[in-house]
């Protein structure tokens, strides 16, 4: 039987006083990529940032790799250090003092209190290796708060590769990013999948990308009101039910172009 890489039971959120995910369960099998979509408000976001500790659960359960979530986000750091989180934005203020690679390094660091930036040969090595596979080696000793939103990006899933990661979380990557520039990085998170063996759950608002990409895809607007196939959780009847009968279907026209 193989072991589900997530698997929630139940899970409840609430935010401000307001439940924001309502009884949601789903399991993610390894090395596959599902889509989180649903309207503005839905209770996306909140539901990657419980499964992660940064907002408490009012109830249920989560499951990381077979180890079970404590109530204040709590993981073995064995298993910690095998999933990353991408969050929308990565809010720098202008003298952030942290180089590329630096920052890079902080992915490879153990979870928990550490000494930054040291390390030895392997740490060093491992950082290269990361920047060289997201295209970022001439970007290591650039300050990160003077990046481009899609040289950061980048960076991001930089850090995502210093070590081996199972399960990644990502709120909607491609924030910020105009269309050629969020083809370039689905085609570098693609073949990272591939060759790194992620798991990947994503938000998204993008139907087109998700139609043509995901393996599975979770319709959520704060329960979980569809799940299946690309082709049947977004069809029309389905989106529908998510979305309203006003819903307004969101559409990029990308152009195609090499790896970011």
């Amino acid at each position: 039987m193989v072991e589900m890489v997530l698997a929630v039971s139940d899970l409840s959120v609430r935010r401000e006083g307001v439940t924001v995910v309502d009884d949601v369960s789903f399991e993610l099998a390894p090395e596959t990529d599902t889509a989180l979509v649903g309207p503005n408000g839905a209770g996306k976001s909140s539901l990657l940032q419980a499964l992660i500790g940064i907002l408490p659960r009012r109830s249920g359960e989560v499951r990381v790799l077979g180890a079970r979530l404590g109530p204040r986000g709590q993981l073995p750091a064995a298993i910690r250090q095998q999933v990353a989180y991408l969050p929308q934005t990565l809010a720098l203020g202008g003298r952030f003092p942290v180089s590329v690679a630096e920052f890079v390094g902080l992915g490879w660091d153990p979870p928990g209190p550490s000494l930054p930036w040291t390390g030895g040969r392997a740490r060093r090595s491992a950082v290269a290796a990361a920047l060289a596979k997201t295209g970022c080696a001439d970007l290591a000793d650039r300050a990160l708060s003077e990046l481009s939103t899609g040289q950061l990006k980048r960076v991001l899933l930089s850090f995502c590769v210093v070590r081996p990661r199972r399960l990644l979380l990502l709120d909607e990557a491609q924030a910020g990013l105009d269309p050629l520039a969020a083809e370039q990085f689905h085609q570098l998170l693609y073949q990272l999948h591939r060759s790194e063996g992620w798991t990947i759950l994503q938000v998204s608002h993008d139907l087109d990308m998700v139609r043509r990409t995901s393996d599975r895809v979770l319709c959520l607007n704060r329960s979980l009101r569809c799940s299946g196939s690309p082709d049947h959780a977004l069809s029309a009847a389905e989106l529908e039910r998510v979305y309203g009968r006003d819903w307004v279907p969101y559409r990029h026209h990308h152009a195609p172009g090499p790896p970011a």
